[in-house]
């Protein structure tokens, strides 16, 4: 059981059902399931104003949760809302300023870029970047061992593929899992369909970042590439192909066995060396910026490569295209990682799975609460990232649920 209180009134949403009007005086209970749960609460006049906490039930006994809007409206500088209230004319003027003396700004009592800040509607939406932390990757392979790769700069990448060193290194790289690519293989063999006949010269930038890539992949518009950082020992590779087995199309795979145990990643976790060139890897081999991504790892598990990066001010050398567009296609990419994490959950992220997505009734449920909540305010494709993020996050993050066909 849910005991939800509130600073003002807002309209409640527990895991996209609806659960009426909350007062300070009128709180509001709701009986739920144990486990994780999605608690939202919004002003109705004022949708682009939304908390949000992702709340644990444990046990039986009642859990209280405390809906702060006052504090979040307060954050961007605003009054609190006040719906049955007009502005005053008063209101609407800027203060007059007064004379000060000269004193040092006092500091402030929460750093800008503190987890309580995150939550405020100010922030960008995007996906919270992380920062890239080396430990993700185990086992780094030892330079000395990756020094004859200098030999192959320029050589066609289907030689250096027939090179036994380099196939013993690839064992570094490859997960030992099962691959659907038109049929069920290894991921070494889907790897050598794209591989084997390409003419792309291998590409050594800065001294250590390796690119061997091709684009020959027999159907379906295969193709990949593998990754190699010689000085960290940090080896990936990525494999984009248009699957018809019913699930989400076209796809990029990214994968390393040196990445382990895992619920999801953002590519900011990755190797920024990596980010820049998979951008370019992306342009020059006609991939799409906005496509379903996805992570193999060690463990031949195949989790969310979740898009975080911010269409509207990019940070790897590219022009952003005009605000509409961009913003449009950092909704493009939320709608992408919460239709790829539904079916990840369906499939048990097997690496091969091959099952239609199935669109149940708490998914349909949820689109018409997310659309219903954002077709008002001053944003509402800013509320559609918002609300897409959140549930992506809670289909990770949940236990498993059934899905029936409808």
């Amino acid at each position: 059981m849910l005991l939800v209180d509130t600073d003002d009134a807002c309209r409640l949403i527990v895991d996209d059902q609806q659960e009426g009007v909350l007062t300070p005086t009128h709180p509001g209970k709701v009986e739920v399931e144990l486990g994780e749960h999605l608690v939202q609460c919004f002003v109705d006049d004022h949708p682009d104003i939304i908390w949000r906490k992702i709340i644990e039930v444990k046990d039986s006994a009642q859990v209280a949760v405390t809906v702060e809007l006052k504090t979040i409206h307060m954050q961007n500088g605003g009054q609190t809302p006040n719906p049955s209230a007009p502005e005053s004319p008063q209101s609407q003027q800027p203060p007059e300023p007064q004379p000060q003396a000269s004193q040092p700004p006092e500091p402030s009592s929460q750093p800008p870029d503190s987890p309580d800040s995150q939550g405020s509607p100010s922030e960008p939406p995007q996906a919270q970047a992380e920062p890239y932390d080396k430990a993700l990757f185990r086992k780094p392979i030892p330079s000395a061992d990756l020094v004859f790769l200098h030999g192959f700069a320029g050589v066609p990448a289907g030689e250096i593929i027939r090179d036994k060193q380099f196939r013993k290194l690839l064992h570094s790289v490859l997960p030992d899992c099962i691959f659907h690519y038109g049929r069920d293989m290894p991921l070494d063999q889907a790897i050598d369909t794209v591989l084997t006949n390409s003419n792309l010269p291998v590409e050594i930038r800065d001294g250590r970042y390796v690119l061997v890539s091709g684009h020959s992949g027999p159907y379906s518009l295969g193709r990949g590439f593998i990754w190699i950082d010689m000085q960290d020992g940090i080896a990936l590779g990525g494999f984009y192909f248009h699957p018809t087995n019913g699930e989400p199309t076209p796809t990029v795979n990214i994968f390393s066995r040196q990445v382990v145990k895992q619920e999801s990643l953002r590519l900011s976790q990755l190797p920024p060396a990596f980010a820049e060139d998979l951008s370019e890897w992306s342009r020059q081999s006609a991939v799409q910026p906005v496509v379903t991504r996805y992570f193999i790892t060690g463990s031949n598990e195949k989790i969310l490569l979740e898009h975080d990066e911010d269409f509207c001010a990019p940070t790897d050398g590219t022009i952003a295209p005009s605000q509409d567009v961009c913003e449009q296609m950092n909704a493009d990419a939320a709608d992408i990682d919460v239709n790829a994490a539904y079916y990840l959950e369906q499939t048990n992220h097997a690496t091969n799975a091959t099952a239609y997505m199935i669109v149940g009734q708490d998914q349909i449920a949820w689109i018409a609460v997310r659309d219903q909540t954002c077709r008002v305010g001053p944003d509402p494709l800013r509320c559609h990232v918002l609300m897409t993020r959140d549930r992506t996050h809670l289909i990770i993050h949940r236990r498993p649920i059934a899905h029936t066909r409808l």
